[in-house]
């Protein structure tokens, strides 16, 4: 499948010209691969979703939410996670370094923080600078996601008439994000050489959404009950023949004898 492209966008900085990031350094070691997890799972989705491939997401890359000046960091927040649909991946042959919002007008569907230390940045209302403002007014991403992972909470909020408003979780602790048609939950497991909890999400029937590397096990698991079946059924027909050849051999014994003793054996 390609890549969906589109025309570089000339009036104003791209994001050829605007830093790819914030400049801050990520908080700790467990960000990249809960952010490659979540990739991850979410391809086959999104693949569902897009077969145009018409989408964009980024990892720890700016969100440009306005054309700030001098520093062009202020109209800037990169979040640990996010999901832009219907968008070209790439532009004017580019992948892209961030996304330049007030560009190209596209809401974030998703946006996922990871809390690190208390949680107030990621909770931060404070107007034009405060994380949690941000998303919610000027970025105006439908889902906004803080998994907090030294008190081991999730919570999910979606944009309703203009506000934020913290989802319920389910029985299972899992939130429903309806426009993905999943749900988004804790799941305690080994990733990436960690084993510890980690955001995942599940399908409508509650089945976790397997990683790569969890689909080709399942695959190769298939394959070998597939072989296993075959040889047992290799197996039994091979018995059944030999049940075959033995009564036949029975059979023509009988035959010989009841012939020496001047009986027709078509007469038993």
């Amino acid at each position: 499948m390609s890549i969906a492209e589109a025309p570089v966008v000339v009036s104003g900085p791209t994001h050829l010209d605007l830093p790819e990031t914030d400049g801050k350094p990520v908080e700790n070691a467990f960000e990249h691969p809960q952010s490659a997890l979540l990739s991850d799972v979410l391809l086959p989705v999104l693949t569902r979703l897009h077969p145009d491939d018409n989408y964009f997401v980024g990892a720890d890359t700016g969100i440009y939410w306005y054309h700030a000046k001098p520093n062009p960091l202020d109209g800037c927040k990169s979040p640990d996670w996010y999901y832009v649909p219907n968008v070209p991946r790439l532009l004017g042959g580019e992948l892209r370094r961030s996304y330049v919002y007030f560009q190209e007008g596209s809401n974030p569907l998703v946006v996922v923080e990871y809390v690190s230390g208390s949680g107030d940045d990621e909770r931060d209302r404070t107007p034009i600078t405060g994380k949690f403002w941000v998303y919610e007014h000027a970025i105006a991403a439908t889902f906004y996601v803080i998994w907090d992972t030294p008190r081991n909470v999730l919570e999910v909020y979606e944009l309703i008439r203009g506000s934020y408003r913290r989802l319920d979780a389910d029985a299972n602790g899992w939130v429903r994000i309806r426009d993905m048609d999943i749900s988004l939950g804790l799941w305690h497991g080994e990733y990436h050489g960690y084993t510890t909890n980690w955001l995942r999400a599940w399908d409508r029937e509650g089945h976790m959404l397997p990683t790569a590397g969890e689909r080709a096990e399942a695959q190769r698991r298939r394959a070998e009950a597939e072989k296993r079946r075959a040889e047992a059924e290799k197996q039994r027909a091979e018995t059944e023949k030999q049940r075959a050849e033995t009564e036949k051999q029975r059979a023509e014994k009988l035959a010989a004898r009841l012939r020496a003793l001047g009986v027709d054996p078509d007469s038993v």
